[in-house]
């Protein structure tokens, strides 16, 4: 067949997706991508759906149950999903016009759900759309009501069954491996901690978590059933999870307020950690919610949270005349902090279906005002108690401050290490033979990875986000940076000019980051970074990349961790040929179990680790060093066209690039 014309162009080549295929064409417009994070996106679509009955007052029991590795099935006792016809849709019930038809549903109107977190009315519809198989059952006006999909389509008319006292909704999906691949599974620890979040999101609502025992293995430590209940919601979450660490608040400061014009509300809990020593913890974290979404990138109400608090801890310095606090920073404050803050709006702004970022800007004001009068009385209340967190915090402050400035630090003895920057983990060994810091991408894998450590030779130190790229910026800009400067600080010989190798604080320095283009990314920043700041840290052999696994491969009672999707195919069609082979990708450091990490990416004895070197430092080795030192500038400077060349001249070398 001939190929067409423009002039040929006309109203039949126009496709028109009808239904749900948009979804299932292009998955990543609606959940981000069809990885394992996206997946997991897919049950709190529907529990989501659950829990709004719950918040607006229908609903006071919700049952979460992992059937098998691809099956979950999500039920609660609200009033049951609309089974009458829809008055736009002749013949079709609201039932499946909620489950086959993209933005429709309760959340639109205000009178059904005062908030939800299911505003954009696509969840359920997209769920149904992703899903091998969907049976939605309800109990509803006396009888119990059955209807059942497959891949968005309808596959049976809504059936009334037997009848029945009860009422609410119960859905069960299988992911379907026509999306997702046949490695797709659920995995236990991830939809425990679902609902058990949601359950101290939705004070007095029961959660009740079962998973099939074949599931669960040793290491997951979970059980296979367990109701959560938290009658005061964040407060009894966050008091559970603190109750056995030292405090530097011995009442937690909770509590809710009312928005303007019956908008909404907010609900938090905040402590502040010390460790043994009475130092700061590493066991902060700040956690976030809208209308009982996790937004895990923040947002204004994590801003009117932080402001409040820091603003009401300097105003109670300047009452009571200490200077020092002036100088304090909401970092600082919420260094060792533990946090919930969980917000119920009408009318909430995500930045992207998947809902990791609040932006209502109104959402701050109303925050920090909600806050301010009720945490002045908290420290008021307990003069003794709020002078000590200012010094606590001011000391922060001060360490802060002292990490501006590029300075040499020998290893101190424990007593004195409260100088180095709170957030490393330190390891205990004292003289450098043998010790390794490792440089993590994010939180919640610097915490996986302080479990996974040898705390006699392993240092952990994370960073938040990506770091500044120092060939593209002044050298003002680095003086003014926090992270680069405190790992400069953390490694202890000095920079380019004052090098200094006795100072040096540890043996290796390994990068540890995602197995993704963000980890990618990261790694290239900081390689880069410690060429133009200490190049002594490569020319020497200190500095290093680790080499996580991409895959776990299952089968029977043998897993084997495998770097390549070469290793992984080989692996099936050899050793595990015929069998049934399970199959886990890790995107992720902090979706690792500790025992994982430590066995394939932290332990000395089973790890696999990549030297970055540099052409020797001679004579011969002069022209080469030059074209690095050019190279380098040009891939990570200011200017794009640089980076466009070295791409088009060497894409024809990448045979498979797994992003």
């Amino acid at each position: 067949m001939a190929p067409k014309t423009s002039n040929s162009y006309n109203a039949s080549d126009i496709q028109v997706l009808e239904g749900l295929e948009p979804v299932r064409l292009r998955p990543g417009m609606y959940i981000g991508g069809t990885d394992e994070k996206a997946w997991h996106h897919l049950p709190t679509e529907i529990l989501d759906n659950a829990v709004d009955e719950a918040v607006a007052g229908f609903a006071k029991k919700i049952t979460v149950s992992l059937i098998d590795n691809k099956t979950i099935e999500i039920s609660d006792d609200g009033r049951g999903a609309p089974i009458d016809e829809h008055p736009k849709y002749p013949g079709k019930s609201a039932l499946e016009i909620i489950f086959a038809m993209l933005h429709s549903g309760g959340k639109f109107d205000n009178n059904v759900y005062k908030t939800s977190g299911g505003l954009h009315g696509v969840g359920a519809a997209v769920v149904n759309a992703l899903a091998a198989h969907t049976i939605v059952r309800v109990a509803r006006d006396g009888y119990f009501w059955t209807q059942e999909f497959s891949r968005g389509k309808t596959i049976s008319p809504l059936i009334k069954g037997e009848a029945t006292k009860e009422h609410g909704t119960t859905v069960r999906f299988t992911l379907d491996d026509q999306i997702f691949g046949a490695a797709a599974a659920f995995k236990p620890v991830k939809i425990y901690r679902m609902a058990r979040a949601k359950a101290f999101l939705t004070r007095g609502v029961k959660i009740e978590w079962k998973c099939d025992t074949s599931l669960l293995t040793e290491d997951m430590n979970l059980p296979a059933t367990e109701t959560f209940y938290y009658p005061n919601g964040v407060a009894d979450f966050l008091e559970q999870k603190t109750a056995t660490k030292p405090r530097l608040l011995p009442k937690l400061f909770s509590g809710t307020v009312e928005f303007p014009d019956d908008s909404g509300r907010v609900e938090w809990a905040l402590t502040v950690l010390t460790d043994e020593n009475g130092a700061a913890s590493d066991d902060g974290f700040f956690a976030s919610y809208c209308n009982t979404i996790a937004t895990i990138d923040g947002g204004t109400h994590e801003s009117g949270f932080r402001t409040a608090i820091t603003k009401g801890l300097k105003n109670y310095g300047e009452k009571i005349n200490n200077k020092s606090a002036a100088l304090i920073t909401a970092d600082d404050v919420f260094d060792s902090a533990c946090a919930i803050v969980s917000v119920f709006y009408k009318t909430p702004q995500f930045l992207g279906q998947t809902k990791e970022k609040l932006s209502n800007p109104e959402v701050a004001r109303y925050v920090e005002k909600a806050l301010s009068d009720p945490w002045e009385m908290f420290l008021a209340s307990d003069p003794k108690t709020a002078t000590a967190l200012l010094e606590f915090v001011n000391n922060l402050a001060a360490a802060r401050i002292k990490t501006k400035q590029v300075k040499d630090i020998a290893r101190k003895t424990p007593t004195k290490r409260a100088r180095m920057p709170h957030k490393l983990a330190d390891c205990g060994k004292h003289g450098v033979a043998g010790t390794e810091l490792f440089i993590v991408e994010g939180e919640s894998a610097g915490g996986t990875a302080k479990q996974a450590r040898d705390r006699a030779i392993q240092a952990i130190m994370p960073l938040r986000g990506k770091v500044l790229n120092v060939i593209s910026n002044s050298s003002e800009k680095l003086a003014d940076n926090k992270e680069m400067n405190e790992l400069i600080d953390v490694i202890g010989a000095g920079t380019a000019k004052d090098w200094d190798e006795s100072k040096l604080r540890y043996e290796k320095i390994i990068i540890m980051t995602d197995a993704d283009v963000d980890g990618s990314h990261i790694a290239s920043l900081l390689m880069a970074n410690f060429y133009n700041i200490m190049p002594q840290l490569i020319h020497n052999g200190h500095l290093y990349l680790s080499c996580p696994p991409l895959y776990k491969v299952t089968a029977g009672t043998e897993s084997i961790y495998v770097d390549s999707d070469e290793e992984l195919e080989a692996l099936r069609t050899g050793k595990f040929k015929g069998k049934k082979v399970e199959i886990s990708r890790f995107k992720g450091l902090g979706e690792m179990m500790p025992n994982q990490l430590k066995e394939t990416t932290m332990n000395p004895k089973t790890r696999r680790l990549i030297r970055v070197e540099l052409p020797p430092k001679t004579e011969e080795g002069a022209e080469d060093a030059e074209k690095t030192r050019t190279l380098v500038s040009e891939l990570m400077g200011k200017k794009p066209e640089f980076r466009f060349k070295f791409i088009t001249e060497h894409a024809k070398f990448v045979k498979d690039l797994d992003i």
